[in-house]
């Protein structure tokens, strides 16, 4: 009876310790940290964490959403399927600072207006949630970031009690356009994501659902009041870090405009000396539609093959049309079949149904595709001739 009495005291004494280490003094604080872009794609549109600083109890850490599980079984097939789960990450501020300013990242702070038990509650969520069972989450691109994390956790902290304004420079935009504006238009990450992503982005977000993008969470939260007392969410905001300016060198000549233009120029001239020679470069139409169809098979993928919420409704498959993969064996013929022609004729239509899509905003294009989609419209109309 003595061992279950000592060995019951032994647990509540570890317990209490434990609720003890983890409980924050009244002089804590919670804020919000916004990094800004980096240079590659991957961080382009910046960062969101929570910091939890209490000088009392010698904690100063870092909790944010969005890391890699390199562990998961499968990661890369995961990955591009969008079934990969993230992690949720902790590490010292110190850390936290030095890499971000390493890296010539600002990183600003919003102080959150909590009460003690606000923010105790907050803490215990990020701890619970930091747990090996709990850390992984089905990531999200859109709805379920780094950043909409921010929003959601603290308003499980508030009892759903934050009513969150736009910001006065707020402005109605499409999914597509919020993340095209930390872009360069005339990039290959921005061709990249215009051509993956299909039409879904291309509807108006609503101003809860800009602050998928971390910009937008601090916009956002400066803005933001508490219901029940209609007290500013934030009490204090600074920056931490500010980003040194270094020049960028021009880029133009290594552009998706300027690259795909001279191929579109390339495929305009070989077709011109086609016409003039009364002939075909078989091996320009079988370069084509191999790269056409393969690409549209990737949109196909893509859409029907991923758990992707923003690579559906693609119709970048009027360009990349993948059916263009099986019609190798007609090009290579010396006289192709009638069917063929008429087919060409329907890529013709396709082109244009292209256009229409564009001008009335069913779905907006890379800008980098122009030349290339000029040039196949030219092609096409040499072939419909020639064939």
């Amino acid at each position: 009876m003595q061992k279950i009495l000592l060995f019951l005291s032994f647990v509540f004494v570890l317990f209490t310790s434990k609720a003890q280490q983890n409980q924050l003094s009244t002089k804590a604080e919670i804020s919000v940290l916004t990094v800004g872009p980096g240079t590659s794609l991957n961080d382009a549109f910046g960062h969101s964490a929570f910091r939890i600083k209490d000088r009392v109890k010698g904690i100063d850490v870092v909790y944010g959403y969005g890391e890699y599980d390199f562990d998961a079984p499968n990661f890369y097939l995961k990955f591009a399927q969008g079934k990969l789960h993230y992690l949720i990450n902790k590490t010292s501020f110190s850390r936290f600072y030095q890499e971000y300013s390493y890296f010539n990242r600002s990183v600003k702070e919003q102080v959150l207006n909590l009460n003690q038990t606000e923010k105790q509650r907050l803490y215990d969520y990020l701890i619970n949630n930091y747990k090996p069972e709990n850390r992984k989450y089905l990531y999200d691109f859109f709805f379920d970031n780094c950043a909409t994390k921010i929003k959601d956790v603290t308003q499980i902290a508030l009892l759903d009690s934050v009513t969150f304004y736009p910001p006065k420079d707020y402005k109605e935009a499409t999914f597509r356009t919020l993340i095209q504006n930390n872009l360069n238009r005339n990039s290959w990450g921005s061709l990249g994501i215009d051509v993956a992503l299909g039409s879904v982005i291309d509807r108006t977000a609503t101003p809860e659902q800009h602050m998928f993008l971390p910009d937008n969470i601090h916009s956002f939260f400066a803005n933001a009041t508490i219901k029940n007392s209609n007290t500013p969410l934030v009490k204090e905001s600074h920056t931490i870090y500010t980003k040194k300016e270094i020049p960028q060198p021009s880029s133009f000549l290594s552009s998706p405009l300027f690259i795909l233009g001279v191929v579109g120029l390339f495929i305009i001239f070989i077709t011109y000396k086609d016409y003039k020679n009364q002939t075909r470069s078989k091996w320009l139409d079988v370069s084509l539609f191999s790269t056409t169809g393969l690409i549209g098979v990737l949109i196909l993928l893509l859409w029907f093959a991923t758990d992707h919420l923003g690579t559906h409704q693609n119709y970048n498959l009027l360009w990349a049309f993948a059916l263009n993969i099986f019609m190798i064996g007609q090009l290579l013929k010396n006289q192709v079949s009638t069917w063929f022609v008429k087919y060409v004729k329907l890529l013709i239509i396709l082109l244009c149904l292209l256009t229409l899509h564009w001008i009335i905003g069913v779905q907006i294009f890379a800008i980098g595709l122009i030349p290339l989609l000029l040039a196949l419209f030219v092609r096409y109309l040499f072939l419909v001739k020639r064939l």
